[in-house]
């Protein structure tokens, strides 16, 4: 086990040196390698990180949400469907909520508009609770500044602003303003006894697709969403944008692999030389394909940990500017938070399967060629 553990050193060490002479070609090779890593890592670190920050931001979500129809477009719903969705054997408790969209012709942007449930979180008549991100869009950024709205030419409402969220929730609360009930019902026009939607606390989670059964019966002209499928409409939003990242990023996998495939064909006529003059001294085959093994590990390696920490610093430290727009979806208002690290070993070794190995295996067809050859016929 020594012996052999000290002949693979020796070549470890022969092919740094060989590496070492051939600086300026091998620089430039791990570079573009670890590009191609940089890009794929960072669209798989920065997408499961998203996965993984809706799983917990919808954690706590209603685990029942029902919404009235009308031509297939949701409608408004009054207040008796709270009292006949709360009857429901199985439903702890259910309220109407109210909630909308604002568009702002003076920053361009949609704002979410809704009441909270929370009555700490409720602001007094006249005034709004904002995310981080409208202050932005509006350009103040101080409390107690005067929000103007208006939702048609001639209107102008003025909010004061009671105070605003840190960048620590913009995930959820960007482009969110809070009112109070009067103030929203006001601004928007809705009566008295007219809801949004209305959101149901179910005993048992299991049960939810037995109450929706129950519900639908008594109320056909409504939809009703659970958690689970807002859940899985989100994992799957984020499939769909991870694989056009994936596709805008298939320019530099096909240069990778046509780089792969240009290694496959053959080696260089300096480094068949060099192997025939290896063979000439007394290196055995064995000993000519353990050491551009080791080439090929240590350039793939050494590309692979430039890339993914590359990845790690550009998702997890700077954000993702180059993906983010593409991957959080906000169509104006970009939240500003930094995502918190989750990768695991399935990312890593998928990432090694479609960097390191293919690259290491082009290597071996032309050096098995040239090392199993006269070392006489080689170097001519």
């Amino acid at each position: 086990m020594n012996s052999w553990w000290n002949r693979q050193r020796s070549l470890a060490d022969y092919t740094l040196s060989a590496l070492a002479r051939r600086k300026g070609k091998n620089v430039a090779l791990i570079v573009v390698y670890a590009l191609v890593v940089f890009l794929l890592a960072s669209v798989m670190f920065f997408s499961t990180a998203m996965r993984n920050e809706a799983a917990l931001v919808l954690k706590d979500a209603p685990e029942l949400t029902v919404q009235r129809l009308i031509l297939g477009r949701q409608d408004l719903i009054g207040a008796e469907t709270v009292d006949t969705i709360a009857a429901i054997r199985g439903v702890r408790g259910a309220h109407g909520r109210l909630w909308g969209y604002y568009y702002d012709r003076v920053s361009g942007a949609n704002y979410t508009v809704m009441v909270p449930n929370d009555p700490e979180l409720v602001p007094p008549p006249r005034h709004v609770i904002l995310g981080e991100g409208i202050p932005r869009a509006r350009g103040f950024t101080f409390e107690g500044a005067a929000l103007f709205l208006s939702r048609f030419v001639g209107d102008l409402q003025r909010f004061d602003v009671a105070r605003t969220f840190g960048t620590d929730s913009a995930l959820m609360t960007a482009d969110l303003m809070l009112m109070n009930e009067a103030d929203f019902r006001d601004f928007f026009g809705i009566e008295e006894g007219l809801y949004t939607d209305v959101v149901a606390t179910i005993r048992n989670p299991n049960e939810v697709a037995k109450i929706v059964e129950k519900a639908g019966r008594d109320l056909p002209e409504m939809r009703f969403v659970s958690r689970d499928d807002i859940l899985r409409t989100y994992q799957k939003l984020f499939d769909w944008r991870e694989g056009l990242l994936a596709a805008l990023t298939g320019i530099s996998i096909l240069a990778f692999a046509i780089f792969a495939a240009e290694k496959a064909s053959g080696l260089s006529a300096e480094e068949a030389r060099e192997i025939g003059i290896l063979k000439a001294i007394g290196w055995d085959t064995r000993d000519v394909i353990s050491m551009k093994l080791w080439e090929g590990l240590l350039v793939s390696v050494g590309a692979f940990l430039f890339g993914t920490t590359a990845a790690y610093t550009h998702v997890f430290i700077f954000g993702g500017k180059l993906f983010a727009p593409v991957l959080q979806g906000w169509a104006v208002i970009y939240p500003e938070f930094r995502l918190t690290p989750h990768i695991d070993a399935l990312q890593l070794v998928s990432l090694a399967l479609l960097t390191v190995v293919p690259y290491v295996a082009a290597t071996l067809v032309p050096i098995w060629r040239a090392a199993s050859a006269d070392p006489d016929a080689i170097m001519r």
